[in-house]
């Protein structure tokens, strides 16, 4: 056996969503910041990212956290999350993971009952606290870095469903949300890959048609998901977020119940201090708090709470053989689709 690369792994999950932490094995990145860093994997060497995400060693249900120093003195770690179509800045489900991951192999201190994490992502600083007893951490809630909207009640002319409307909001990445009655679907476990191969349409449309900009982050552009809702209750929201090239979140998605939430600040259906259940495709909760309402370069924007729990459930090591002809990783329509 010649490995040229060697990476350790932990295998987490946040409510059904696989977060895989890459705990050893790449020392930094390029970059300044770690927005400086997500680019540099974007545009200039992702080859990283294809070799834990795709095919062999990866698959399309998942993606992979890596840790870094932080760019921030007050950060305890940093994060970039690694996806089949690129690198994304911030993730809520994968956030949650990596903090349980950290406190249960001991990578950060555990303190009882509460252990304050402070992650450094490209999206901004994301203070998390940990809720722990006997040597577990039970849950965390992450206070997610600023989520605000672009637009509201954008109409969009998609091929198969005719005329839609949407918001496009931010929660750490850029959404666009669509009430799912609209495609005359449920969110529900049968309708998974329907919803998926909606999503990617919505989404292939909004960004032809839609320039979204971040008013503070240059990189960050462009809708990266298309979230389902499904309001059950003043209080409870059923999501379904989908990624590309063609899968749904099994999380009930930290990022997009973020931007759901400074949706319904921006209308008045919410004020400080309320606590909403997001729940997912497969049942799992989220509580999403609004703790505080400010701005954003001049836009109001909401100051979210999210918490979930996580599991540790394996470890696993990955190397590179120079003889490997798949190192750069593989895809196929049969399970990621035409993308």
């Amino acid at each position: 056996m010649r490995w040229r690369k060697t990476l350790q792994l932990v295998d987490v999950h946040c409510e059904g969503e696989v977060g895989k932490v890459i705990t050893g094995g790449v020392l930094d990145m390029p970059g300044e910041t770690m927005l400086d860093k997500m680019d540099h994997i974007n545009e200039v060497d992702d080859s990283l990212r294809r070799f834990v995400t795709q095919e062999p060693r990866g698959c399309l249900q998942m993606s992979v956290n890596l840790l870094l120093p932080a760019t921030r003195p007050e950060a305890d770690t940093g994060l970039i999350i690694l996806q089949a179509d690129k690198a994304h800045p911030m993730s809520g489900s994968n956030c949650i993971c990596v903090v349980t991951a950290l406190l249960e192999l001991g990578m950060v201190p555990m303190e009882e009952p509460l252990t304050r994490v402070r992650v450094d992502t490209p999206a901004g600083l994301v203070t998390a606290q940990a809720h722990c007893e006997d040597g577990r951490c039970n849950s965390v809630t992450l206070d997610m870095v600023p989520a605000f909207v672009d637009s509201l009640d954008r109409e969009l002319e998609v091929p198969g469903l005719g005329r839609i409307t949407l918001d496009i909001a931010f929660g750490g990445v850029f959404y666009a949300l669509v009430d799912v009655d609209q495609v005359g679907l449920e969110i529900a476990p049968e309708n998974a890959h329907r919803l998926a191969v909606l999503g990617m349409t919505i989404k292939k449309v909004v960004n032809r048609e839609i320039e979204v900009l971040h008013p503070e982050l240059a990189s960050i552009r462009g809708v990266a998901y298309v979230m389902f809702r499904h309001r059950i209750s003043d209080k409870v929201y059923q999501t379904c977020t989908t990624l590309p090239p063609g899968r749904v979140d099994r999380s009930p998605c930290g990022t997009g119940s973020s931007a759901n939430l400074a949706t319904l600040l921006a209308r008045g259906l919410v004020e400080k201090g309320d606590t909403l259940v997001s729940r997912s495709i497969i049942g799992g909760e989220f509580q999403v708090s609004l703790r505080d309402i400010g701005e954003v370069a001049g836009r109001p924007a909401a100051f979210p709470s999210v918490t979930g729990r996580a599991w540790v459930y394996g470890f696993h090591q990955l190397g590179m053989d120079p003889d490997d002809p798949l190192s750069d990783g593989f895809t196929l329509s049969d399970t990621w689709g035409a993308g």
